[in-house]
């Protein structure tokens, strides 16, 4: 799950070490492939494809599964498949609103997938546009904190390349811009020196539901299901749990 609120930060840390490690590649690795295909193969030349591979890089996926990935996506070796984005929207355990981007070769699969997630943890699936117009494109550049590294220091970085605010997540800042200037945002951090984890576009809530730690418990079971598909690239809800709900939760894993 992407979005805007502490839970971001949390999620990549366990992403990287938690047995989901696997799915993780394989989507990190399709991403990867359709940048390639719609960009060409010269991350120089391709920021989408630059920021795939960063990604991936960064969540410890092999150099060669990348390397292979780019020639399949710009052609350079067979094997590529079709893939289609697709978005499909829903409710779930207390009417928070769910957004589900889908990279797919076969969309009755991924409708399937999606449909049965929902219904199997208290949600449903919902028309086009009924839940779409609560979230906005954004760009968002997620920056770990390091000896010395203040927000302000960011902020200098990255004001004149388009970033409308930095907000402290507690163990990263988050810089959020209009989604067409996140690669000029994250060009203007690596010329300061300043290193970053994320750096893409993503449906940003306008606005949020606190919940308590029932309520937490229920939707982060219902994105965790949605994501266990192979085809779901990324849920964004419109919720927000507080640190102590979040330690909470984690208390008991």
């Amino acid at each position: 799950m992407s979005g805007h609120s502490k839970w971001a930060t949390t999620k990549h840390k366990k992403a990287v070490i938690d047995a989901r490690r696997s799915k993780l590649f394989a989507k990190l690795i399709k991403n990867v492939e359709v940048a390639a295909r719609v960009g060409g193969g010269d991350p120089a030349g391709n920021p989408t494809l630059f920021d795939a591979i960063q990604k991936a890089k960064k969540s410890s996926v092999p150099n060669d599964n990348i390397d292979r990935a780019v020639k399949r996506g710009s052609g350079q070796e067979a094997g590529g498949a079709d893939y289609q984005t697709i978005m499909y929207e829903g409710y779930g355990p207390g009417g928070i609103a769910v957004l589900v981007e889908c990279l797919t070769d076969n969309r009755n699969r991924a409708a399937s997938d999606v449909r049965v997630a929902f219904t199997r943890n208290g949600g449903a699936m919902a028309d086009p546009g009924s839940v779409s117009y609560l979230f906005s494109r954004r760009g968002v550049v997620v920056v770990p904190k390091s000896d010395g590294l203040t927000e302000d220091d960011v902020l200098a970085a990255v004001l004149d390349a388009g970033a409308e605010e930095v907000n402290d997540l507690g163990e990263a800042f988050e810089v959020m811009s209009e989604a067409t200037d996140v690669v000029a945002v994250r060009t203007a951090l690596q010329a300061a020196g300043i290193d970053y984890d994320s750096a893409e576009a993503q449906f940003v809530p306008a606005t949020q539901v606190e919940v308590d730690v029932e309520g937490a418990r229920k939707i982060l079971r219902l994105i965790e299901a949605l994501e266990d598909s192979d085809d779901v690239q990324d849920v964004f809800a419109n919720f927000d749990a507080s640190d102590e709900v979040m330690a909470q939760l984690e208390d008991e894993d």
